[in-house]
């Protein structure tokens, strides 16, 4: 039963993720060129200003690498077991956000034919540049199966709590949390698919619960859990004498 619920990214999933790391290749591809053709052409004093705008275009190529390569990720994640494959498939963002911008920066501080002003405005710009990408590349809390099998258990646990104690729940093509109500506001006149909490992560990344559907489904099992009115009402007295009336005929 245990094997059953590990997290297994779907063939979609893994193929949407073949897809995004190709992009992301293609961003880092553009963003070594890009450097490339500053140290060739443009590290000369008198185009500082085209150097700095080939350093801001190779940031965004870099970034938007990384940032492909993390959805990436998250759709087909590594296992934990294998600490190498792990770390340099989660942090590969961040190191190759550092090599779209290390060769260049040693070669602007190093380069003699440059004067102290543009080493240390170009030099300065690149370095900046080299910190903000590799840190926009670093993956702080990178996703694995292990990680994705834990939650899939806490969210199965929480949906069944809420849910009648049924692993059903209901999510729409483009949308981003599944539902436990059909009819949610969110999902309505909707193509729709329904399935186990599992079955939404693998198959659309799906990992978050609607919030309305969460309300409402606590709301009817608070409502559920509360007893009526009239079950509070204490038993009827009816054929039982007040001792209080008794004795006050007594005494007339």
């Amino acid at each position: 039963m245990e094997n059953k619920k590990v997290f297994v990214a779907s063939a979609e999933s893994k193929a949407k993720a073949k897809q995004l790391r190709l992009f992301a290749i293609l961003a880092w591809i553009l963003a070594m060129a890009g450097q490339a053709y500053a140290i060739l052409k443009l590290l000369s004093n008198d185009k500082l200003t085209w150097l700095i705008v080939a350093i801001v275009v190779i940031l965004i190529l870099a970034i938007t690498g990384s940032t492909l390569w993390k959805k990436a990720n998250k759709l087909d994640p590594a296992s934990e077991k294998d600490k190498t494959r792990f770390f340099i498939q989660n942090q590969l963002g961040a190191i190759m956000n550092v090599l779209a911008f290390l060769p260049l920066v040693i070669l602007i501080l190093t380069n003699k034919n440059l004067d102290g002003k543009t080493k240390g405005i170009a030099g300065a710009i690149a370095a900046i540049a080299m910190v903000i990408g590799g840190i926009a590349g670093v993956d702080f809390n990178p996703p694995s199966i292990e990680k994705y099998t834990e939650e899939i258990e806490a969210q199965t646990k929480t949906i069944k709590e809420l849910n009648l104690d049924q692993d059903n729940v209901y999510w729409s093509k483009a949308g981003n949390k599944y539902h436990i109500y059909q009819d949610c506001q969110h999902i309505r006149d909707r193509e729709i698919t329904n399935g186990t909490v599992k079955e939404s992560w693998e198959q659309k990344g799906i990992s978050e619960l609607c919030k309305t559907c969460e309300k409402r489904a606590r709301k009817e099992r608070m409502e559920s859990e509360t007893p009526a009115a009239e079950d509070l009402l204490p038993e009827s007295d009816e054929g039982t004498e007040d001792p209080g009336s008794e004795a006050a005929t007594e005494q007339e």
